[in-house]
């Protein structure tokens, strides 16, 4: 499985591009901007990107959806607990002093916990953890966990924004995630990757 990083949007979220190196199916996890360089790269690898994947609805993390997904021919999946995010991103982000106005990132299906998307020779599993936002997922490919704003190296995310709740937060992380193998690589919605094991270990915030 190829796996590229990019840092993209206006709070530097990290965008995921990951393509069966087989059948060269694809999938970008969380679209912050809209990149030239995903698409170009896309293109480089002879990619087909099935699937744009939503971790949340927060604005920092879809605000590339629309163009994206008409360069890169792809469908947009989010919880239905999030959509209200996407459906009011104006009133979302003036709330942070970004007053200019963005059309709603347009999604297609919807996700849900224990769902399995196909990915060439592998699957995309879907786990429901809420409390950075009710609709939080994380994506699991193999040995890598896509965590959006959920779980940090060494962190967890913020709850204080709509839809948080930090003990509904930590049930996500101690009882869903933290029952997934020691040696799954975590790659967040910001900062550096982890893995499950160093995340038991030395996250003060579990």
């Amino acid at each position: 499985m190829i796996l590229k990083e990019y840092i993209s949007g206006p709070i530097e979220a990290n965008n995921y591009l990951l393509v069966d190196e087989e059948t060269k199916e694809g999938a970008l996890i969380d679209c912050s901007e809209m990149k030239q360089e995903i698409v170009d790269d896309a293109n480089a690898l002879g990619a087909n990107i099935k699937y744009i994947l939503l971790t949340h609805g927060h604005f920092d993390h879809v605000l590339g959806v629309n163009e994206m997904k008409k360069a890169l021919g792809a469908k947009v999946y989010i919880h239905k607990s999030d959509v209200f995010m996407l459906e009011n991103i104006n009133q979302i982000m003036s709330l942070f002093g970004m007053n200019q106005k963005v059309e709603p990132p347009e999604y297609d299906e919807l996700v849900e916990d224990g769902q399995e998307l196909p990915l060439g020779n592998t699957k995309i599993k879907i786990l429901h953890t809420p409390g950075h936002s009710e609709g939080g997922v994380c994506y699991l490919v193999d040995d890598k966990l896509f965590s959006g704003d959920t779980l940090f190296r060494e962190s967890v995310g913020r709850t204080d924004l709509y839809g948080g709740n930090f003990k509904t937060l930590l049930n996500s992380v101690k009882g869903v995630l933290f029952n997934l193998d020691d040696d799954i690589n975590v790659y967040p919605g910001h900062g550096p990757s982890s893995t499950i094991g160093h995340e038991k270990n030395y996250n003060q915030f579990i």
